[in-house]
Parts: structure tokens; sequence; C-alpha cells
């Protein structure tokens, strides 16, 4: 594998995390160990399914355990999604820490800075414990300045035409 990537895809259009997840599958098809770690999405049976039969090669955590949106729910429920939504960044950091994989996914991270449940710079300081030979892809709707400076590469999914 060559050197190891920062790759970002933010943007109000759909298909970043159908990008990602494209790019995961089609390095594992090279041999390549992934793991997918979400946040800020709803529980979908069928895609946690249909992930969980590409093991060992693509592994997908969600720490959430709510069914909801986490913007559909109430305060107090929203406080415990965001403490496992931290443990999902901590889970990230031992990750990139070990070198468990050779491509690691934060699907919807910078949506966790949106909703300031993390600040810019633990993104950051996640982007930086990146080995040399690891790719590191993150997705989100919206990007912050820092974070596009530590990037190698940022794709902006963005709605030409809708209809």
């Amino acid at each position: 594998m060559s050197t190891g990537k920062i790759q970002v895809y933010y943007g109000a259009g759909r298909g970043k995390t159908s990008a990602a997840l494209g790019y995961a599958i089609h390095e594992a098809s090279k041999g390549e160990s992934v793991i997918v770690i979400q946040f800020l999405k709803r529980k979908d049976e069928d895609e946690i399914s249909f992930l969980g039969r590409l093991e060992p090669e693509i592994r997908l955590f969600r720490f959430q355990k709510s069914e909801k949106y986490y913007n559909e729910l109430p305060d107090e429920g929203q406080l415990e999604e965001q403490m496992n939504m931290k443990n999902g960044i901590n889970y990230a950091r031992k990750v990139l820490q070990t070198g468990e994989c050779n491509i690691l996914i934060l699907d919807e991270v910078l949506g966790l800075l949106n909703e300031q449940i993390v600040s810019e710079e633990e993104i950051v300081q996640l982007m930086e414990l990146k080995s040399d030979d690891m790719d590191l892809i993150m997705t989100g709707q919206i990007i912050s300045d820092g974070i596009i400076t530590h990037a190698d590469e940022v794709y902006e999914i963005c709605i030409k035409k809708e209809g």
C-alpha cells in the first residue's frame, strides 16, 4: 500500500458515506483491512447486516444505541448518545495508535464538530495520530479550516440538480 492519506468527503449532497464505503470495498478487495466507525446515524439494520457480511475485511462499529437520529432525541437522550459517541472517538484513537487496520473511516465525524460534541482540536489530534501507512477517511456536511489544513485530499459533495 502506498503512503496513507487523510481524505475528507464533505458537503450537503448525498453520497459521502457511499464514496467512503466504495473506497473501502475497493481496497478490501485487494487485501486491505478496514474499520468503519459511524457517528450520528440512525440504526439501519439492513445496512448493518449487509456490512456485517463483509467481515473480517470490513468491520463496522456504531457506539450509538438509539434507533432515532441524534437530533430527534430529547435532551436526556442526546446527553447519553454524546457519551456513546465520545466512546467511539476513544476507539478511533485506539485504532490509530495501534494500527489495527489499513483504512479507518470515521463516518459523519465532522457532524460531531458541528453538534459541538467534540472540538476541532480533538479531530485534528486524531488526524495527527494517523501512521504513514494508514488511510484515514472522514465524512460530514460541514468542514473547518483546521481540518482542511491537516487533510491531504478534500472532496466537496454537492447537489447540482435535484428532481
